[in-house]
C-alpha cells in the first residue's frame, strides 16, 4: 500500500506493508534520530517522534497509522548549521555524552517548552519519563531547560554550567563544547548503523536455550536451502582458533577458552549457529529451520556451587600452556573430556585450575597479618555479596563489515579498535594491515564494548561470503550474550585498636566469571587493588579466586572490580565503628589514605604484571572533599522523623586509576596544515567521554593556538597510531599525555623554523596566542611557517609524533555522601540526597566531567537499588528487557543530586589531570547501605537493596 503523510513539514508518500514498523520506515527514510534501542518495547525512548502533536515511540506504531498523520522528528530542530534553542542548551550544559538518544531528548524538551512556558521539575520529569539516559544521569536536563527558558527571553543570556579551573591556562579547565556534541544532538550520521549499505546481509544467531549442554545433532541443511540465505556458520565450519573476548594487552591475562562456535554450550544464549541472509525476515525464518539436539548437562550458577566438591565442570577440555606450564599439568589433563581437538589455552600462569572450575587466582600480602590481629583490641569478620548487573548502553552492540578489495573493513562501536583489529585478524586469518577498523561514535559502552562479542562473527561472514554484513544485537541478546559485571562474594576480616586504628586486614575475594574467563584475573584483582589502598595498613593479606559458572557472560564493567572491594571494606569499617561506639566518618578519617603516602599493598597486586615500584598517593584531595561533604549533608545534625519514615546518612570514599602503568601505551601524531591549523591523529578511542575534546584542548594549550584550529582524528587503525583503547580510565592520562608530548615535539620544530625565518636566535622566540612565533624584532604566523615549509625551497611539512608510557600512577579520589529515608513499616527505601565529590586533578572539560559524575553515580545507584539479572530455577535469565531488569529513569534520581569537582595538583597527568568517570561508580552502594543502617539499624550485606531485605532485617518478613 502507499501511505501519504507529512514528515517534518513535507508531504511524503511511501510504499510499504500496513504492518511495517514505523521506526524502521523512518530510519530508512533518513531519519537517523529515530533509533532502535529496545526493539519496540517502548522503554528507552530513543525512537521518540511527535505524532499528530503528541510525543510517542515510533516503534510502537505500524505503517497504516501514518496515513494522513503529521510527524515531526529531531531532524526538524534547528537547521543544518544552526542548533535549536534546546539543542544548543544541551551542548552548552555538557549533557551530550554518547549522544545516542540525545536527539530524542531534544525533541521531547522542545515539545515540552512549546506546551509549557516555564516547566516545573515535576513537568520535566513527566516529559522525560519515557527516556532512558544511561550516560548522562538526568540531573543536567534541569539545567538544559532552565538555560533554554532564559535564552528564549534573552537570546544573549549566558550562565556558566560548571566552574572553570586553572587561570594560568587558556583552554584546559575552561568550558568548551564537546567537539562532536552538535553532530550527535542533530542526529547527523556518526554511528555504525548509519553506515550500513542497503544491500548488506543480516546476521541472526541461534542461541542455546540451556545453561549447560552438548550439541549431539546439528542439521542446518534446510536453513541453507532457504532462498535468500547466503551462509550458515556453526562449530563445524568456523575457524579453529581459541581466543578470549577480552580486548586487553597481548598476551592476554585471561584464558583463551572460547572458539567462535563450540560443540559445548556454557550459558543460555551461547552461540549455536549464525545465519547470514539477505534480510532480517529471511534470517529469522532460517533459524526456525535449524534442527538441534542437546545433551543437557548439570549447571553451576553460583560461586558456592562452582567450588563444591564434585561440581559439574564448565571447562573439562584439555589445558594447554603457552608459557609456564605447571608441573602437574599432565595430571590435571588426565581425565579431560575428548571432543575432537577442543582445548583451552593459557598464555602464562594466572592461577587457573579449570578442572576445579577456577579461571584465575592470585594472592599477596604485606607485613604479618597474624601479628596484626594479635595486636587488635577488636576483630570483625564478615561476608558481603553482590549480584549480577548489566551495562545497558543505549546503543546495542553492533558491527558492519565489508571487503575493500582484499582488505576487510570493520565499522565498530568499540572501546578498543587496536585490540579488535589484532583479535579479528588472528581469528579470520588475515595480516593486520589487511584489516581496517573504523571506530564510529559509541552510543555507550561502560566496559562492555571493551570485549569482542560479535565483531569476529561479522568479519568471518564477510570473509567467507565476500558480502557486506550487518550484525546488531537485540536488547534480549544484550542481557543473555553481552558481558556484565562479575558477581563477587567477599570475605573480609579486620583487626583494630579500641581507638579504631586498623592493625590487620584479610580480604578473600571470590568472583563468578560465568562461562568464559575474559577479565577473570584482572577484574577481581582490582577488588583489593582499588579498595585496600584507601585504608593503608601495615599488615594485609588478600586472596582472589575466580570461578567459572553457567551464568550469562561477565567481563569488563566500569569500576572493574572496585565497587565490590569498596563495598566490603567500607561496610566492615562502618560495622567496626558501631562496635566501638564511634562515628563511621571518624573511623574513615582515622584510617584513610593521605597525600604523599606510600601504598605498599599495591606493590603486591598487578594485572598480569607486577608494578615495577611501590606507588604513592602523589595527589589526594580527600581532606577537602570530606570536609565539604560533611558540611553539605549536615553530617552531625539531628535527623528528622516522619511517622514510619526514619532518616539515615552514609558516606564512602573511593579511588580509581588513570590507566595501567607499565602495561598501557598511547601514541599520537600532529601535523601543521597549510594555513597554520592542525590535524591530530590520536589512537585514543572517544566513547562519549569527550576524549577527542581533551586531546584537542591539550594540543591547543601547548601550541598556543585557538581550539577551533585543531581537528582530531581518532580510533581509526589506518589513520592513527596504536593506542591501548578506552579502558582502565586511561584516556586523559595516557592518550592525553601522548597528544601533549606530540604537541611539545611539534612546538620545538615550529620554534626552530620560526626563528630561522625571523633571523633570530631560537632562545629569543616564543609561541604566543593566537598561533604566532614572536621574537624580539618581529613575528611570523603558523600559516606563514606552513607555507614556507611546503614551497619548492621549503623544509617539508612539519609533523611530530609521541609515545606515552609510564611507571607512575595517578589516582583520582572521591566520596559519596547520602541521606536516605526508610519506611520501617513497608521497608521502602527513598534516596533523598546524593552528593558526589570527586578529585580528578585538573578537570580538562569541567561541564563534561560533571555529566560523567552524574551518569556514573546514577548507574551505581541503579545497581544499589533496583538492578539485577535474575534467573529461574533452571538457570535461564528472566530479566531480558530494560524494564523488568530495573534500569532507573528520571523519576528514580535523588531529589537532591549534586556533583562537585575538587581539584588537586597531580604530576603524572597532563596539566595535572586525572580520570573522572569510572571512579564515580565505586561508592554508592556502601554509602547507601551505611545510611540504611543509620536509619533503621539493619545491616544489608548483599546488594542490591530492597524493601524485602529491610523487612527481613527488621524481623518483619521471613527470608
Amino acid at each position: 500500500m502507499n501511505i501519504c503523510f507529512t514528515l517534518n513539514d513535507r508531504q511524503r508518500e511511501i510504499a510499504c506493508q500496513p504492518g511495517d514498523n514505523v521506526q524502521q520506515l523512518l530510519f530508512k527514510l533518513g531519519m537517523h534520530s529515530v533509533r532502535n534501542s529496545d526493539d519496540g518495547f517502548g522503554f528507552a525512548g530513543s525512537d521518540a517522534i511527535v505524532f499528530n502533536g503528541v510525543v510517542v515511540n515510533a516503534s510502537l506504531l505500524i505503517a497504516a497509522q501514518l496515513e494522513g498523520a503529521v510527524v515531526t522528528t529531531a531532524e526538524a530542530l534547528g537547521s543544518w548549521n544552526q542548533l535549536s534553542l534546546v539543542q544548543q542548551a544541551m551542548v552548552d550544559v555538557g549533557v551530550v555524552q554518547s549522544g545516542y538518544n540525545d536527539p530524542a531528548a531534544a525533541l521531547i524538551l522542545t515539545d515540552l517548552l512549546t506546551r509549557i512556558t516555564t516547566p516545573t521539575r515535576d513537568e520535566i520529569d513527566d516529559a522525560l519519563s519515557g527516556l532512558f539516559s544511561r550516560d548522562a544521569g538526568y540531573q543536567q536536563f534541569y539545567q538544559v531547560v532552565a538555560l533554554a527558558v532564559a535564552r528564549r527571553n534573552d537570546p544573549d543570556f549566558q550562565a556558566p554550567s560548571a566552574p572553570e579551573f586553572r587561570t594560568d591556562l587558556n583552554v584546559v579547565g575552561k568550558l568548551c563544547p564537546k567537539v562532536d556534541a552538535a553532530k550527535m544532538v542533530q542526529a547527523k550520521p556518526c554511528y555504525v548503523e548509519d553506515r550500513v549499505a542497503h544491500d548488506a546481509c543480516i546476521i541472526k544467531i541461534l542461541r542455546s536455550p540451556h545453561p549447560h549442554a552438548l550439541i549431539t545433532h546439528l542439521d542446518v541443511s534446510a536453513a541453507e536451502a532457504l532462498p535468500g540465505v547466503v551462509h550458515v556458520i556453526t562449530h563445524l565450519n568456523c575457524p579453529d582458533i581459541y581466543y578470549t573476548p577480552g580486548g586487553q594487552s597481548a598476551p592476554e591475562p585471561s584464558p583463551l577458552d572460547r572458539r567462535m562456535f563450540g560443540r559445548k554450550l556454557r550459558h543460555v544464549g551461547d552461540r549455536v549457529a549464525a545465519v547470514v541472509a539477505e534480510s532480517e525476515e529471511i534470517a529469522l525464518a532460517a533459524l526456525d529451520l535449524i534442527k538441534v539436539e542437546y545433551q543437557v548437562l548439570p549447571a553451576v550458577m553460583s560461586i558456592d556451587e562452582a567450588m563444591a566438591p564434585g561440581a559439574p565442570l564448565v571447562h573439562d577440555e584439555p589445558i594447554v600452556y603457552v608459557n609456564g606450564a605447571p608441573a602437574d599439568l599432565a595430571e590435571q589433563n588426565q581425565h579431560s573430556a575428548q571432543r575432537g581437538d577442543e582445548h583451552l589455552i593459557i598464555n602464562f600462569p594466572i592461577g587457573a585450575k579449570p578442572h576445579s572450575n577456577i579461571a584465575a587466582a592470585v594472592h599477596g600480602q604485606i607485613g604479618n597479618v597474624t601479628q596484626g590481629f594479635a595486636q587488635a583490641d577488636v576483630v570483625l569478620e564478615r561476608t558481603y555479596e553482590s549480584r549480577q548487573v548489566q551495562q545497558c548502553p543505549t546503543e546495542k552492540h553492533v558491527c558492519y563489515t565489508y571487503m575493500d578489495g582484499d582488505r576487510l573493513v570493520i565499522h565498530a562501536s568499540t572501546q578498543v579498535p587496536w585490540h579488535l583489529r589484532r583479535q579479528v585478524a588472528r581469528i579470520v586469518g588475515l595480516k593486520q594491515h589487511k584489516v581496517h577498523v573504523i571506530k564510529e561514535r559509541v552510543g555507550g559502552g561502560f566496559g562492555s564494548k571493551q570485549d569482542i562479542l560479535l565483531e569476529e562473527v561479522c568479519a568471518w561472514a564477510t570473509c567467507v561470503t565476500g558480502r557486506a554484513v550487518y550484525f546488531q544485537y537485540t536488547r534480549e541478546e544484550e542481557f543473555i550474550s553481552n558481558t556484565s559485571r562479575h558477581v563477587a562474594k567477599v570475605k573480609i576480616k579486620v583487626g583494630a585498636t579500641k581507638e579504631g586504628r586498623l592493625t590487620a586486614i584479610d580480604m578473600n575475594f571470590l568472583a563468578n566469571t560465568g562461562p568464559y574467563g575474559n577479565h577473570a584475573l584482572t577484574v577481581p584483582s582490582n577488588g583489593p587493588a582499588l579498595s585496600l589502598p584507601l585504608y593503608p595498613c601495615e599488615n594485609v593479606n588478600f586472596q582472589v579466586t575466580t570461578y567459572y559458572s553457567n551464568i550469562c557472560p561477565t567481563g569488563a564493567y566500569q569500576g572493574y572490580g572496585a565497587p565490590k572491594g569498596t563495598f566490603a571494606l567500607t561496610m566492615i569499617l562502618a560495622e567496626l565503628a558501631e562496635k566501638l561506639g564511634r562515628d563511621p566518618l571518624e573511623i574513615i578519617e582515622l584510617n584513610r589514605v593521605v597525600e604523599g603516602q606510600e601504598l605498599k599493598i599495591l606493590g603486591a597486586i598487578g594485572e598480569g604484571k607486577m608494578p615495577t615500584s611501590v606507588p604513592t598517593a602523589a595527589s589526594c584531595a580527600l581532606e577537602p572533599i570530606l570536609r565539604k561533604g560533611k558540611e553539605l549533608i549536615h553530617w552531625s545534625s539531628p535527623k528528622a522523623k516522619n511517622g514510619d519514615w526514619q532518616v539515615g546518612r552514609g558516606v564512602a570514599i573511593m579511588m580509581q586509576k588513570s590507566g595501567i602503568p607499565d602495561i598501557d601505551q598511547a601514541n599520537c601524531m600532529i601535523k601543521l596544515e597549510s594555513d597554520g591549523t592542525f590535524i591530530v591523529h590520536s589512537g585514543g578511542a572517544d566513547i562519549g567521554t569527550g576524549l577527542d575534546t581533551v586531546v584537542g584542548k591539550l594540543t591547543a594549550e601547548v601550541l598556543r593556538c585557538p581550539f577551533a584550529d585543531v581537528h582530531v582524528i581518532s580510533g581509526d587503525t589506518d589513520h592513527a597510531l596504536f593506542d591501548k583503547g578506552a579502558y582502565a580510565s586511561s584516556g586523559t592520562c595516557f592518550s592525553g599525555n601522548a597528544a601533549k608530548s606530540a604537541a611539545e615535539n611539534l612546538r620545538k620544530k615550529i620554534l626552530f623554523h620560526g626563528a630561522q625565518m625571523l633571523g633570530e636566535p631560537e632562545a629569543d622566540v616564543e609561541l604566543v596566542v593566537p598561533g604566532v612565533v614572536r621574537g624580539k624584532r618581529g613575528e611570523v604566523t603558523f600559516a606563514q611557517i606552513a607555507h614556507k615549509a611546503e614551497t619548492g625551497t621549503g623544509f617539508g611539512t612539519l609533523v611530530a609524533t609521541a609515545s606515552y608510557i609510564s611507571a607512575d600512577f595517578a589516582f583520582p579520589y572521591g566520596a559519596n555522601f547520602v541521606e536516605v529515608a526508610v519506611n520501617v513499616r513497608t521497608g521502602e527505601i527513598r534516596l533523598d540526597k546524593f552528593y558526589a565529590l570527586l578529585d580528578c586533578g585538573t578537570p580538562v572539560n569541567p561541564e563534561l566531567a560533571l555529566g560523567q559524575i552524574y551518569g556514573a553515580s546514577m548507574r551505581a545507584i541503579g545497581h544499589s537499588m533496583t538492578e539485577e539479572i535474575v534467573y529461574d530455577r533452571h538457570g535461564s535469565p528472566i530479566t531480558r528487557d530494560l524494564q523488568s531488569y530495573g534500569a532507573p529513569k528520571i523519576g528514580d534520581i535523588p531529589l537532591d543530586f549534586q556533583a562537585f569537582l575538587v581539584p588537586s595538583d597531580d604530576q603524572v597527568g597532563p596539566y595535572g589531570a586525572k580520570s573522572i568517570s569510572e571512579i564515580s561508580v565505586n561508592g554508592a552502594a556502601p554509602a547507601i547501605a551505611m545510611a540504611i543502617h543509620d536509619a533503621c539499624g539493619v545491616w544489608l550485606r548483599e546488594w542490591h537493596f530492597t524493601a524485602e531485605k529491610v523487612l527481613q532485617g527488621l524481623n518483619k518478613l521471613s527470608a
